[in-house]
């Protein structure tokens, strides 16, 4: 049995990888990104609507940066977690804008010539609007929290997740069913 040189090295380089010590991979914030990206993808394809997509994705990713936000403990600029949640959402949706291409568009006539400031159609892409949607949600969320806490004087169980998710489901089910 003749074993080529191919065969030895690609053997070789196995054997090494798997002997080798390893450290855990740190990748979990951009795998969830591209897995969400994914199944919003798919999703679109079974004919859930851009704008819904929009608002799930644009909530997780929100989420995602204000949560990196809060595990780094240095803070450089003030409002630095919003910042991250802002940056996370901004490098999650604009690359999806490309595959999401549900748009509707918007006329204005408040005077003027037609293709003037105020008398033209302005195009919008429903994924983005939605995601913006999701990004002030999740955003808000903590805030309205905090004041039912207030109004009620103590905090329900799991009253946090609750009202953000109960957000979420609402924002969804309108955007899909409703307009």
């Amino acid at each position: 049995m003749k074993i080529t040189r191919l065969k030895l090295i690609t053997t070789s380089v196995i054997s090494l990888a798997i002997f080798l010590p390893t450290r855990p991979a740190l990748a979990h914030c951009p795998l969830c990104t591209a897995g969400a990206g994914v199944i919003a993808l798919g999703a679109y394809w079974m004919g859930v609507n851009g704008l819904t997509i929009g608002v799930l994705m644009g909530a997780f990713a929100m989420a995602m940066g204000l949560w990196v936000g809060k595990i780094i403990k240095k803070k450089i600029i003030p409002q630095q977690d919003l910042a991250m949640g802002i940056f996370s959402w901004i490098t999650t949706l604009l690359p999806l804008k490309m595959l999401m291409s549900d748009y509707t568009s918007f006329y204005i006539n408040w005077g003027g010539e037609y293709g003037s400031l105020f008398n033209r159609t302005y195009p919008i892409n429903l994924f983005i609007l939605g995601g913006t949607i999701g990004g002030v949600l999740i955003i808000t969320a903590p805030y309205l929290s905090k004041e039912i806490s207030r109004q009620r004087g103590q905090t329900i169980p799991y009253q946090g997740v609750t009202i953000t998710f109960g957000l979420l489901l609402i924002a969804a089910v309108i955007t899909q069913f409703i307009l």
